[in-house]
């Protein structure tokens, strides 16, 4: 029972991690039943916490902590517990979606990258590195969602990939100013054109929009409220992405464009009402 206990407390941690960095994609997990839901936090607060040591501890030995990180990774993998309540969510949702460890490998590689790789001037480094740090979440994600058929996972493994491509895609453009006070240069077109101009955005635009375009189909074959969670996510993006697109060049640069409480609402909305029509578009 005690065990039970600490593990209940693990999944809540990781829920309040979720809900603190992230409104939205809370929002959007919250849709789930509670055993889905508690799993999409788990893995949100595993991406999360490495992500931080990267991009965050710069008064720390980044190197250390992510080595130390990875090394309690791989006991609590292995083992099924971990001292470190996100780790231990984890490994248990890990366990019990039988999770690929190959895409958890994929994911620590690209956080490897963040340590001392700052620009990326050839499309095959940029895909993989948005394959590892991105791509793979959403195919862990999609192991929850369909819960043991795999038939169905192979079905939508393409566009849950094209899904995750297209939401860090979107989250590099939103963080420009970000990244370039760290000095990080993500868009092999940013790298060839020295900056954000007419050229560089319209071949990241069209990328993006691709990558879009693909996702579509495979959220409408998701069971059930994961359907109706991933519309959510993938709308707010899509309102995102047609902001920014909006928005001129030097202030994407200069400041986080953000969707309002209120326009986030309204995408609540609409995602609702296509929900119970069966999401037909």
């Amino acid at each position: 029972m005690k065990e039970q206990f600490y593990f209940e407390n693990c999944y809540s941690i990781s829920e309040i991690i979720t809900k603190k960095y992230s409104t939205s994609f809370s929002s959007a997990t919250g849709l789930l039943d509670r055993k889905k839901r508690r799993a999409i936090y788990a893995i949100y607060g595993f991406v999360r916490l490495a992500d931080e040591i990267v991009d965050s501890f710069h008064s720390y030995d980044k190197a250390v902590l992510l080595e130390n990180f990875e090394r309690e990774l791989s006991y609590a993998l292995e083992h099924g517990i971990s001292t470190n309540p996100l780790l231990a969510a984890f490994s248990r949702t890990v366990r019990e979606y039988n999770i690929d460890p190959k895409h958890i490998e994929a994911f620590m590689q690209s956080m490897r990258f963040d340590l001392f790789k700052t620009k990326y001037e050839q499309q095959q480094d940029f895909h993989r590195y948005v394959y590892g740090s991105a791509e793979v979440v959403g195919l862990m994600c999609l192991k929850v969602f369909c819960n043991g058929n795999n038939e169905l996972y192979n079905q939508l493994e393409l566009p849950a990939k094209k899904l995750g491509s297209a939401f860090q895609k979107v989250n590099f453009l939103r963080d420009l100013k970000e990244d370039h006070q760290m000095g990080r240069t993500y868009f092999p077109e940013m790298v060839a054109s020295a900056g954000l101009n007419n050229q560089s955005r319209k071949e990241i635009e069209e990328s993006i929009e691709t990558d879009f375009v693909e996702a579509l189909p495979g959220i409408r074959q998701l069971p059930g409220r994961s359907k109706l969670a991933v519309a959510l996510a993938y709308f707010y993006y899509r309102t995102l992405f047609k902001k920014i697109k909006r928005t001129r060049s030097q202030e994407v640069l200069s400041k986080r464009i953000r969707i309002n409480n209120l326009h986030k609402s309204l995408i609540f909305l609409k995602v609702s009402i296509l929900y119970r029509a069966e999401f037909k578009l």
